[in-house]
């Protein structure tokens, strides 16, 4: 794309062999990469042999990395230093790059002077010249004199050589709270090369931090956005790199790894500078809630679900024009159950069994939310369909599962009334439900990052901090993606542990997936009475907690009964919002209901209740085993 910075990846971000990482880099769509000194110290090949490699793919290698340890250092290994310069010079060549990254000096030995790390880099870079090569000078966020990017510059700009400039990189700016907004002042020149990382807050020694936590742009914390607009006014030209440290990134598979990569460059380049027509993406969509789940069955569990469903005051509403499909509802929630044969869900439904296959969002504009998700690099998707029938945008989420986006459209027909023949159905004995309040998905460790991308980059939505949860067999990890409104809620849970209630589905739905789906009621003990009425298995609450409730919130002793006798659940926040809630036995050992009722302005999820129900899901399983 014409005006844009080209995008790199150190190779220390993926995982496999260099080979491995160079293809998938340039498959993915990278133009260049850095190459990392012990990627290439570990290569059964020559540096000529990475060049032609790299060559043959298509890819710039944009900088050789790291040099350690150089400026201010006594005699005699100031000396030494500069042999070892001569060294990887010789590498760079043979490489094919122009650049070195060289990071300040960590040695307790080096010198607190300022002018003799000018002096130092100075000679460094007249020797590089000689050779057709630059040196760029970075500040480590745990240098033992030099940590913040002005005390870098500072230096670069003693020694005042043409062939040495500045390299910046967002975690060791953002991690130490340094202000980044005097870059936009620098001449851009003179920024050699830019590197982007995120990472979680975490208080923690920062070197360990870095060496361990860090994730793409998008899906940690840090303001990337801040700092990338800040270097961009300074009119750099050069590429935007990727270095990320990160135990999971090294386990994970490595296409899947180098796709993340590139979705986050494209998103934190549009967001930082939205303006510029080579980086701008369509807006991220108006999303008014979920319009419907998908579960794939078979006949057999198709009949199950359908009976679960009733017990919970579900009727079945429709069958599909075209397809062995069937529509669910209760007030505004719509679930569809499809068993059609040589289709998506067919396809989910061997692999997964019965489990949720897609989620409808109601959009405001599915055609460039489509097309705003295929800039992101998301994987689309056509389903076969009848005559008359609406087409619905499908993406695929990185667990393979669709996303299919719903757009109304006033004095048009509903997608319910184009693609199904609607039946009667009889008049709720309870007020019915309200929506989808939120729909929780279990992920396999290391699968977090790459979903909240996903949802933050397509969809807007704003990732919560991580919460950690005690299930009796472990803790789970969960993190909450919302969007402004507060119309969609999609909770994210991993788990280490294999027997928590996370571990357990991810072991029986053989993968990630929608494992927990909230309904939104105006009246939740209206709600629950009447699944009560109607034979649902609703999860039992020990009689301890609702002493404890007491005891919390000062509850007056009829609502404490109230509450008691439903096996309701309830929450306060510090506003004094309420949440009443009320949960599901599992069904087929996979997903499981919940009932909830906001009051005031909570906006949170109940998770001081979570152990309490996730201990009373442990023991409704086990005594159902036997």
């Amino acid at each position: 794309m014409p005006g844009r910075h080209s995008r790199s990846i150190a190779t220390v971000c993926l995982s496999g062999d260099l080979t491995d990482k160079l293809e998938a880099a340039a498959n993915i769509g990278f133009d260049g990469v850095e190459i990392f000194e012990n990627d290439l110290l570990t290569f059964n090949g020559s540096p000529a042999d990475v060049r032609k490699m790299a060559a043959d793919l298509g890819l710039a290698i944009t900088i050789f990395q790291p040099f350690r340890d150089f400026e201010a250092m006594p005699e005699p290994q100031r000396r030494r230093n500069l042999d070892r310069a001569e060294r990887k010079f010789d590498v760079m060549q043979a490489l094919g790059t122009d650049l070195v990254l060289v990071c300040s000096n960590v040695q307790e030995a080096c010198m607190d002077d300022p002018a003799r790390a000018a002096a130092d880099l100075r000679e460094m870079a007249e020797r590089a010249a000689q050779r057709g090569l630059r040196v760029g000078f970075e500040a480590l966020a745990w240098g033992r004199h030099t940590r913040r990017w002005h005390q870098a510059w500072d230096i670069v700009t003693r020694a005042d050589h043409p062939a040495l400039g500045l390299i910046v990189d967002s975690f060791h700016t953002l991690a130490l709270k340094d202000d980044p907004s005097g870059l936009a002042a620098l001449p851009g020149e003179r920024i050699f090369f830019v590197q982007l990382a995120d990472a979680p807050l975490y208080d923690m020694d920062v070197l360990q931090w870095s060496r361990h936590y860090r994730n793409f742009p998008g899906q940690g914390q840090l303001p990337i956005s801040g700092f990338l607009r800040a270097v961009l006014a300074s009119g750099y030209a050069g590429p935007l790199s990727l270095e990320i440290f990160n135990d999971e990134f090294r386990a994970a598979p490595v296409r899947q790894t180098a796709r993340d990569g590139l979705r986050s460059l494209i998103l934190a380049e549009a967001e930082a500078a939205p303006t510029l027509p080579a980086a701008a993406l369509p807006p991220a969509p108006r999303m008014s809630g979920v319009e419907f789940l998908e579960f794939a069955v078979n006949d057999a569990s198709r009949q199950q679900l359908g009976s679960f469903l009733g017990q919970l005051g579900f009727q079945r509403a429709g069958q599909h024009r075209s397809k062995a499909v069937e529509l669910y509802r209760q007030g505004s929630v719509n679930l569809v159950l499809n068993s059609e044969p040589d289709s998506a869900a067919a396809g989910h439904f061997e692999m997964h069994g019965p489990s949720v296959c897609a989620m409808g969002f109601a959009v405001n504009d599915a055609a460039a939310a489509a097309r705003r998700a295929e800039a992101l690099l998301c994987a689309s998707w056509n389903e076969k369909r009848g005559v008359g029938e609406r087409p619905l945008p499908a993406l695929r989420a990185p667990n393979g599962a669709l996303v299919l986006l719903v757009e109304h459209h006033p004095g048009r027909p509903s997608l319910w009334e184009e693609d199904f023949h609607l039946l009667p159905t009889a008049p709720a004995a309870a007020p019915p439900l309200l929506g989808i309040d939120h729909v929780t998905q279990a992920l396999a460790p290391g699968q977090m990052d790459g979903f909240v991308l996903f949802y933050r980059g397509v969809f807007g939505l704003e990732p919560e901090p991580q919460l950690d949860l005690p299930d009796p067999q472990g803790l789970v990890h969960s993190r909450a993606l919302v969007n402004a409104a507060g119309t969609v809620r999609l909770p994210l849970n991993t788990s280490e542990a294999r027997e928590t209630a996370t571990g357990r589905f991810i072991s029986a739905a053989a993968g990630a997936g929608v494992h927990h789906i909230a309904f939104l009621a105006g009246d939740a003990a209206a709600s629950v009475t009447g699944m009560s009425g109607r034979g649902a298995p609703l999860l039992p609450i020990p009689e301890n907690y609702y002493d404890d409730l007491a005891a919390r919130f000062g509850l007056e002793d009829a609502e404490l009964a109230a509450l008691q006798r439903l096996n309701l659940l309830y929450d306060q926040d510090q506003d004094g919002g309420g949440f009443v809630h009320a949960y599901t036995a599992n069904f087929a050992d996979r997903f499981f209901f919940e009932v909830v009722q906001r009051r005031g302005n909570y906006r949170q999820f109940g998770a001081n209740n979570a152990a309490v129900r996730m201990a009373a899901q442990a023991r409704f399983e086990a005594r159902r085993r036997g």
